[in-house]
């Protein structure tokens, strides 16, 4: 699988990629998380504009998986990674996840952070799976603390979550 960045065009396919893959939540009783709307385009503009928006595309080089991400506290922070389901366990997420991490790697940042649900099976153990860790609560950047904030304002700490690293 080959990953590039995103193109004007594509953000609604993003989109699209997002809501499909979220609603395997409504099967482990998430159903708020599953009806979650996407990003809106011009919040995906904003990443694509700022060289933060990656896909993952098929051989015909339409989108199957996407990532938006920005430096937080001297890590590129993951800010959201989707895979299509009818793309899945081809690790196309493992794939978005490494190109994150060439470009973290050429831009002198240290680490790849994210924050995700502890009991999902496709986010926290699978992130364990690629060599994140999980930080206590002494290790959380002023960067973490505010993006974790602004998740409990939302309503995501309704389920356990945590914020992961790997260097």
């Amino acid at each position: 699988m080959r990953s590039r960045p995103v193109l004007p065009g594509e953000l609604p396919a993003l989109q699209d990629i997002e809501r499909a893959a979220g609603a395997a939540f409504r099967d482990l009783g998430m159903a708020a998380i599953a009806d979650d709307e996407p990003p809106a385009l011009d919040v995906l503009e904003h990443y694509r504009r700022a060289g933060r928006a990656w896909v993952a595309h098929d051989d015909g080089d339409r989108p199957v998986g996407y990532l938006i991400c920005e430096p937080v506290d001297g890590a590129l922070h993951i800010e959201q990674v989707s895979v299509h389901p009818d793309h899945a366990h081809r690790r196309i997420g493992r794939a978005l996840l490494a190109y994150a991490a060439d470009r973290a790697h050429e831009e002198n940042l240290t680490a790849l952070t994210l924050t995700t649900f502890t009991e999902v099976p496709w986010n926290a153990p699978y992130y364990e799976r690629l060599g994140f860790r999980v930080l206590d609560e002494a290790e959380l950047t002023p960067g973490l603390r505010k993006i974790r904030a602004h998740e409990a304002e939302l309503g995501l700490d309704h389920w356990p979550r945590v914020c992961m690293r790997r260097d």
